[in-house]
């Protein structure tokens, strides 16, 4: 009786606090993402130097450990926060599980994907920093992004009262930009993941690196980039010609901002020795271009379920 009377408490419908929650779940992600660039950025990232423990016999840092162990033992703190909104997140749809199975899949996944998190940070650890299993701590976590900015996405359509993310019937032009430019943010998110491998912050001095040439691998990931950039405008073009797509028009702009500015802080690091305060930006900038480019493809296919 008393879980039933629990249940009969959660809403029956997408109101304001289940959309907030959404954006409370894409928030957090990418916080996560800015948060574990710190410790990578702060050579913390053997602060704790177990795992799952932080340090032999102790789930705590020790004094020994210094601010590094504080600042690494804070971000895996920041799971429980994580899981909590994650939690709330389900919580909040249990009731729309059979009426919108969607957003229940998506908030499952968001949950799902935390204890997968936790066990490649511990890999993470156990392989002292190995740059390509870093290089995977991040990009699940922008897979993560991906998946928030759906689930935004979905129930700000249901809160709106909307038929589809995407207004259909989409044009074949629209729609294969649209997977262009969720191809190239892609690929240039990867690229980016080698070209901070062999870069010199490995979160750790004795970390191993990637033995590529550092002006190569930079090369290749502006690549795409230059390709997104050509394939946004083009999109940003067709859009602004039908009438119908203004939440289109509006995602492509966000996407050229953050493109721009993600562009910029990219040249400026690049020619500035990698300060720690502009890797940190680009960090961000790359969560925020997961996010946009997830938008975009959204609204610009229509492919994702509703």
């Amino acid at each position: 009786m008393t879980a039933t009377r629990w249940t009969d408490r959660l809403p029956t419908r997408v109101g304001p606090g289940v959309h907030a929650l959404a954006i409370a779940s894409l928030v957090s992600q990418i916080g996560i993402i800015v948060t574990g660039g710190a410790v990578r950025l702060t050579e913390s990232g053997l602060g704790c130097s177990e795992w799952p423990h932080c340090v032999p016999g102790s789930m705590t840092p020790t004094p020994e450990m210094g601010i590094h162990g504080l600042i690494e033992f804070g971000n895996r703190t920041l799971t429980f926060v994580l899981t909590a909104i994650a939690v709330a997140m389900i919580a909040s749809v249990w009731r729309l599980r059979r009426t919108e199975p969607v957003l229940f899949r998506l908030a499952l996944v968001l949950l799902g994907i935390i204890p997968a998190q936790a066990v490649i940070g511990g890999i993470t650890v156990w392989t002292d920093l190995n740059p390509w299993v870093v290089s995977l701590h991040f990009l699940v976590s922008a897979v993560v992004v991906g998946f928030a900015t759906l689930l935004v996405n979905r129930t700000g359509r249901i809160l709106r009262g909307e038929e589809s993310v995407a207004i259909r019937p989409l044009p074949k032009a629209i729609r294969g930009l649209g997977w262009t430019v969720l191809a190239t943010a892609a690929a240039a998110v990867v690229l980016g993941t080698i070209v901070t491998g062999t870069g010199p912050h490995a979160g750790d001095a004795g970390a191993p690196r990637h033995p590529f040439d550092p002006e190569i691998v930079t090369r290749l990931h502006t690549a795409p980039v230059y390709l997104l950039v050509a394939a946004t405008l083009l999109l940003l073009v067709l859009a602004a010609r039908d009438p119908r797509q203004r939440a289109l028009r509006r995602a492509v702009v966000l996407l050229v901002a953050v493109v721009l500015l993600q562009g910029a802080i990219g040249y400026w690091q690049h020619f500035t020795g990698l300060p720690v305060v502009l890797v940190m930006a680009h960090m961000l900038g790359s969560a925020l271009l997961v996010a946009a480019a997830t938008n975009v493809w959204d609204r610009a296919t229509g492919r994702f379920p509703l």
